[in-house]
């Protein structure tokens, strides 16, 4: 099988609910939808969704990428995906969320042509997942208000963004603590919004509302103050914008900065690349979460789904981004329509109805 033609489309969609983060406001997806032709007739789909708040890249810079990464993969064989990625690494030294959208799309195409969906070719432990689902910054009544509106409609654990101040972050917390009862599982995410020392205060403070994991307290850069949080925090922690790519994630583990190490095909590059991540948390005894980027669509949380439920290290799910899409760029793919339940469609490849 050879590569004849790669297309991609800059696609917009914006967000049922614009979301708050300590670094920013996102209000709409964004992605480079795309698609491998090839000289057996299969067409293979993928997407780049870059967040410029975590990966710093835009759309315009990953369809740009995209382009680039066709000139030399025409006459690739696309199952060759070590060779795929080996070309695209030579070509640009980061761009992930570009070589995310080829990753993809190569991986369906191995789907379709083995005649298999593609979490069997991964692994195939399981064929769905339970997902959380995600609150961003607001006022504490509002933010209980959402949880319990999300618990109601079947979630079990909630993830709520936090990184905005001391006295906010833990009216925030409390507020959805008292909605939600206490069998709900509350997961927080700093996005780098707090400074070592500051971390540990307010992670002692929120630890009597029971929290399960606590995701980037501090900047990114900062790994020597991430394993000070680590070493000193009651509750678990959860590495992410520190966590790339598998050297990252291998300096995390050599230096204990890390209880959990949260995989996104965004920022890693695609499958591939997680799936040496996985396995050196494996290999570490250190669980992973598969989480997402609040631009990506369908396509993306369908392919991270396919990664999640095939391998056992990945024990959390953090793959809500579609849910909060007006309309999606393709159909098929994992299903979504059971909430926190998401099935991977049994067709080859990913599943995808284009």
């Amino acid at each position: 099988m050879k590569i004849t033609k790669i297309n991609v489309k800059p696609v917009s969609v914006a967000l049922q609910e614009p979301l708050r983060i300590s670094l920013g406001l996102i209000t709409h997806s964004i992605s480079a939808v795309t698609s491998i032709e090839t000289d057996e007739g299969l067409t293979g789909y993928g997407e780049g969704s870059p967040g410029i708040l975590i990966t710093g890249e835009t759309l315009a810079g990953a369809v740009e990428a995209i382009g680039i990464f066709e000139k030399d993969l025409i006459g690739t064989d696309p199952l060759d995906i070590e060779k795929v990625h080996y070309i695209m690494n030579r070509i640009a030294a980061h761009a992930p969320s570009a070589k995310t959208a080829i990753d993809i799309a190569c991986y369906d195409l191995l789907g379709k042509k083995a005649g298999l969906p593609v979490y069997k070719l991964l692994g195939g432990n399981e064929d769905h997942l339970i997902t959380d689902i995600t609150i961003g910054i607001g006022d504490p009544e509002q933010s209980a208000g959402k949880a319990k509106k999300y618990i109601e409609a079947g979630f079990d654990t909630i993830k709520t963004k936090v990184g905005t101040g001391f006295e906010e972050d833990i009216a925030r917390v409390k507020a959805i603590r008292n909605a939600v009862g206490p069998t709900v599982k509350i997961r927080l995410d700093a996005n780098q919004g707090w400074s070592p020392k500051t971390a540990i205060r307010m992670i002692n403070r929120l630890a009597e509302y029971d929290i399960e994991l606590v995701e980037q307290p501090v900047p990114y850069y900062n790994i020597d103050g991430l394993a000070y949080v680590t070493k000193h925090s009651p509750i678990p922690i959860m590495s992410d914008e520190s966590a790339f790519d598998s050297k990252d994630v291998l300096r995390l583990i050599r230096e204990h900065a890390v209880d959990l190490v949260n995989i996104k095909l965004m920022k890693c590059g695609g499958i591939h690349e997680a799936l040496k991540i996985n396995s050196i948390c494996e290999a570490a005894g250190v669980e992973c979460m598969l989480g997402c980027m609040v631009e990506e669509s369908n396509i993306g949380i369908t392919a991270a789904a396919s990664l999640g439920a095939a391998v056992r290290n990945i024990t959390r799910f953090d793959l809500d981004a579609a849910f909060g899409l007006k309309e999606l760029p393709i159909e098929g793919g994992v299903d979504l329509s059971k909430n926190k339940l998401l099935t991977l469609s049994a067709a080859p490849g990913f599943g995808f109805k284009k």
